[in-house]
């Protein structure tokens, strides 16, 4: 109970914070501009003789190019909000308002967390919602699997959140935030490394690509939700940035959840075992 009571604060505290409405703000301009883009390219098709088929090819990669942006700033958002919640509040002492109530450690960590969580789950609905939509009724298309790549950009966040938490309970706001975002800039050039060793049938680099995901599985994360979400014909497509030349298999997306409850439980553990 105490951790769902946590929860409801850490919610209502999160949904005040700046960076929050920035990214919210940046989310409604990002919605602006692909709409926009989207009626335009839409435009120009409807005035050129581009077949159909061709057409919903083209519309089909803005969208996946779309979605691929929301699961930037779904990831970047839910690390830059919840990076000072444990660190900041250690390091300025009001930690002690709330770990001198009647209630464990465990409960005021998890439910920071479940707070977090709830908030990522409303920002990844609202922009991979808007996305969809406007790739439906202004473009007219749809991804192959919408919700199994939603679930999947929502399970990257909470990956991302609860590495930001693992090392919030052991350096400051700015230590714990470099090293989440630099763990998640080794995942993304691991995996466009992987996906980059199809060409050429490298093996080292493929290697490099997989040691990248398995230290960050953030990445591949990603790379399963656009293989779940893309058209069968971009998929195949050797020259497409979402091609299918090297795809995540259920056993990393496994793994991926595995990474996620160890690191909030060295969390929740070290939180514990800490001087306040």
């Amino acid at each position: 109970m105490g951790a769902w009571i946590m929860a409801g604060i850490t919610f209502r505290e999160a949904a005040r914070k700046k960076v929050l409405w920035t990214a919210l703000l940046a989310g409604a301009g990002f919605l602006l501009v692909f709409g926009i883009g989207l009626h335009f390219q839409e435009g120009d098709f409807r005035n050129s003789s581009v077949p159909p088929f061709l057409r919903y090819q083209v519309i089909s990669a803005m969208l996946m190019i779309g979605l691929y942006t929301v699961d930037l700033l779904a990831v970047v958002m839910t690390t830059l909000t919840s990076v000072d919640t444990i660190a900041g509040e250690i390091t300025s002492g009001t930690i002690h308002a709330i770990a001198t109530k009647p209630m464990d450690r465990w409960q005021i960590l998890i439910g920071k967390w479940l707070g977090f969580v709830a908030m990522a789950g409303v920002y990844v609905g609202l922009m991979f919602g808007g996305t969809i939509a406007e790739g439906y009724y202004i473009g007219g298309v749809m991804a192959q699997h919408p919700l199994r790549g939603g679930l999947l950009v929502f399970l990257e966040c909470v990956v991302a959140l609860s590495v930001t938490f693992m090392f919030g309970t052991w350096f400051s706001t700015l230590t714990s935030g470099v090293i989440t975002l630099g763990l998640l800039g080794v995942a993304f050039l691991g995996g466009w490394l992987e996906q980059m060793s199809g060409f050429t049938e490298g093996s080292r680099l493929a290697m490099v690509g997989i040691i990248s995901s398995l230290i960050m599985p953030s990445e591949a994360v990603w790379r399963r939700a656009a293989f779940e979400m893309e058209s069968p014909l971009s998929g195949s497509l050797q020259f497409s940035p979402f091609s299918d030349i090297s795809i995540p298999s259920g056993a990393m997306i496994g793994y991926a959840c595995i990474y996620m409850i160890i690191a909030l439980g060295i969390a929740v553990y070290h939180f514990r075992e800490r001087d306040l």
